[in-house]
């Protein structure tokens, strides 16, 4: 039995993974679905460190987009073998989602962030469908923006201490297409944790959209871990 963890991002839960999940229990993994309150990253760190320890051995961890930095800080558990970011943010020492995001590349799409309220940030519902899901059907993206999971500022400026990515094997999918997180962006994490970069057209969501390439990823990182 091969253990596979996956971690979703800001603004949604986990209920995203369902077509990821199947392909992976159909093909004989024992998954796990985070489902992290999005408060700070140590709340969510604490519980993806909890669902590690009731694996029964080694452990592949999955990020999608903020759940990058989670599998970032949690990731150096002696159970992991492998990490898989998703469209998703992987820190160096130090970094946040709120460091990385500081300096977009020229050109870059913004996200349709709404002003922070109350310490937690919430996207336009009205713009969410272009920004984070662009290839789902609209009704799909209009549930999803109208069932946001609100996004706490100790998420957003959480800093990681030393990367696992600098001890663990990483994969990175790339979303050719995603208009929250640059391409470009995307690309030089990936790099700079020396990833295995898969590269694939899709939005934001591709774990959604394309939960097929997303399984085939995992696989791939798991078998090589």
């Amino acid at each position: 039995m091969r253990n596979v963890i996956l971690v979703h991002g800001g603004f949604v839960d986990g209920s995203g993974w369902a077509g990821v999940h199947g392909r992976l229990v159909d093909a004989g993994y024992r998954v796990t679905v985070a489902q992290n309150a999005n408060r700070s990253l140590a709340e969510d760190v604490s519980a993806v460190r909890r669902l590690i320890a009731l694996q029964d051995g080694p452990v592949t961890l999955v990020g999608h987009s903020y759940g990058g930095v989670v599998i970032t800080e949690a990731g150096r558990d002696p159970k992991v073998c492998a990490l898989v970011y998703v469209a998703a943010f992987a820190p160096d020492r130090g970094e946040s989602v709120d460091s990385l995001i500081a300096d977009p590349p020229p050109g870059a799409s913004v996200p349709p962030l709404l002003p922070m309220r109350d310490g937690y940030l919430l996207l336009d519902r009205d713009r969410f469908h272009a920004a984070f899901a662009g290839d789902l059907p609209e009704a799909r993206a209009r549930f999803m923006a109208d069932s946001q999971v609100p996004w706490g500022s100790e998420a957003l400026t959480g800093t990681v201490g030393e990367p696992a990515w600098r001890t663990r094997p990483s994969w990175y999918l790339v979303a050719a297409d995603d208009r929250m997180i640059p391409p470009l962006a995307q690309r030089s994490m990936a790099g700079r944790a020396g990833a295995t970069v898969v590269e694939a057209p899709g939005s934001h969501a591709i774990y959604v959209s394309r939960p097929e390439v997303v399984a085939d990823v995992i696989e791939r990182a798991t078998a090589a871990g």
